[in-house]
């Protein structure tokens, strides 16, 4: 895996060290009314069109966009083949975060959190399937006549 997608396996390592630090280090302050999230949020609100908008909705969302990486980028380390494991892998490191959570002062374990980063590995999965399809297809039809040449021989 490494060795075939040297780069690759540097970027995710690299986002794995960020998510790592987001979601095991001080619980930031976007709650706070004067923090950039509020700010905004105030300005929906304001708005018929946009006041559904919610602070838990754009965590989760968040949270989805976070994880999407994540899904994609072990599906390209991994392989179409094994698909599942980058969905279980994301699954299972976002149980660990949130079991580590609730040792660490200020953070709050939530299942919600485990929802919407498996949700957000899930579409990361299905981006990555859909982006290397027509790859996939070049490569089947490719070993398909190869087959057929080698039958005829």
């Amino acid at each position: 895996m490494f060795r075939r997608h040297p780069f690759l396996s540097v970027v995710t390592l690299l986002y794995l060290a960020g998510v790592a630090w987001i979601t095991l280090g001080p619980q930031p302050d976007f709650g706070n009314k004067n923090s950039l999230v509020m700010q905004v949020l105030r300005i929906l609100w304001e708005h018929p069109a946009t006041d559904w908008v919610t602070y838990a909705g754009v965590e989760f969302t968040a949270n989805i966009a976070m994880f999407l990486p994540i899904g994609l980028f072990f599906l390209l380390l991994f392989g179409r083949r094994q698909w599942w494991l980058a969905v279980l892998i994301p699954f299972l490191m976002t149980l660990g975060i949130e079991t580590a959570q609730i040792w660490i002062p200020g953070r709050v374990s939530d299942i919600r959190d485990v929802i919407s980063n498996t949700i957000g590995a899930i579409v990361g999965v299905f981006l990555g399937l859909a982006l290397t399809a027509p790859r996939a297809r070049r490569d089947r039809e490719a070993a398909r006549a190869q087959a057929r040449q080698r039958v005829r021989a």
